[in-house]
């Protein structure tokens, strides 16, 4: 059995863990800069930056699945929540976690007064695509991102 909670400290560990495995999934790994440690003091330090919804396996108490959000401002839309990751542990994918996942996100921004949510997909990860296109996803042409890392 699968629930899906609100994020703690506690889990930051796993919750790290998976940002690494999708970090390889992307052939990315090496650019991970980030750690469980920052992680933790971003998420649930004195000014958290972000929220986090976790998919836990009832049956071993792992956390199989995270979302990752944060708000943003639309001078033109108001308040965004901004999906940062949706990620299913790669033995729990196909069972619906991201579904439960996306679901509890789209509550979660209808709970805090939010206009929409927006989030970003590559443009090769198909699945992930054809999972968003489920929810008649609207999906931007026209628009590159823009990174200035420090």
């Amino acid at each position: 059995m699968i629930s899906i909670r609100p994020g703690t400290r506690a889990d930051i560990p796993q919750a790290f863990a998976l940002v690494m495995e999708l970090a390889v999934y992307e052939l990315a790994a090496d650019q991970v800069s980030n750690s469980a440690e920052q992680m933790a003091d971003d998420g649930f330090g004195a000014n958290p930056l972000f929220g986090m919804l976790v998919a836990e396996d009832s049956e071993t108490q792992k956390i199989v699945g995270l979302a990752l959000y944060y708000f943003r401002y639309s001078t033109w839309k108001g308040k965004r929540l901004y999906l940062e990751d949706i990620i299913v542990t790669e033995d729990f994918r196909g069972y619906g976690i991201g579904k439960l996942l996306l679901d509890a996100t789209i509550e979660q921004a209808h709970k805090t007064h939010c206009t929409g949510m927006m989030w970003q997909v590559l443009d090769w990860n198909k699945p992930a695509i054809g999972f968003y296109e489920q929810f008649g996803t609207r999906f931007d042409d026209g628009w590159t991102n823009c990174h200035l890392d420090f």
